[in-house]
């Protein structure tokens, strides 16, 4: 069994060389949960609202930071998702993972993220950092006042997958006892409530409907890395 990531669905674009092809080799069991980003910004910038990020990017090319958790990550990618759906000038700065980005964020020298809700979730609550949006299609249980990415910037999602898969050729009559045991537990109050604890959403649905999820993500993120030209380190 493979527990699978959003990386798995963005590797293929990203190495071009892998002696593997995810969808192709794998079968997909049942999505477990998703978890959207956020798109926060150090107190001290004059922006309150998504349109007012885009507008003072706009009058102040080239100088703005934004940072993202590494090469190829689904923070870099959803970075330049947004700055392509915007046009903006902003330079976007690459570290590796939220912990090492954090200290230049709180001092000032990266002026915004967008990262999973669960690396900033405390952040935003203290107040160090300000969430502009939500990168999900719905709003957040965890910030249910801050609104999504796309009531800004129609078509704009982002989110991290987590999910089961198993070998391509296993039985089907396994891949269907895999899948309801696994929704099943996903129904369980406790399961769920952890979930939306980290920030997340219990997911479920059917094979199809996973292998539907990873075709789309994969098709997304691929156009992103290619129009931006990205390249692992």
């Amino acid at each position: 069994m493979l527990a699978t990531t959003t990386s798995n669905l963005i590797n293929g674009a990203l190495y071009p060389d892998l002696k593997y092809d995810f969808i192709r080799d794998i079968a997909p069991v049942a999505c477990i949960s998703m978890q959207p980003l956020a798109l926060a910004v150090i107190p001290s910038l004059p922006a309150q609202s998504v349109p007012d990020f885009i507008a003072y990017a706009r009058a102040n090319p080239g100088k703005l930071n934004i940072g993202h958790t590494g090469t190829g990550t689904i923070s870099h990618l959803s970075v330049e998702f947004f700055r392509q759906a915007t046009g903006i000038d902003v330079a976007i700065v690459p570290y590796r993972g939220f912990a090492a980005m954090l200290p230049d964020l709180l001092g000032g020298r990266v002026h915004a993220t967008i990262d999973n809700v669960a690396g900033s979730i405390e952040q935003i609550r203290s107040g160090s950092l300000r969430a502009l949006a939500v990168t999900s299609a719905n709003r957040s249980d965890v910030l249910p006042n801050v609104p999504t990415m796309s009531e800004f910037i129609p078509g704009y999602e982002a989110f991290t997958v987590a999910g089961i898969a198993a070998p391509k050729h296993t039985p089907w009559d396994v891949i269907e006892i895999l899948n309801r045991e696994i929704v099943a537990g996903l129904a369980d109050p406790g399961v769920k409530s952890r979930l939306v604890s980290l920030g997340a959403t219990a997911v479920g649905g059917s094979p199809a409907d996973f292998a539907n999820l990873i075709a789309r993500e994969s098709d997304r993120w691929s156009k992103v890395i290619r129009t931006a030209g990205i390249k692992p380190n």
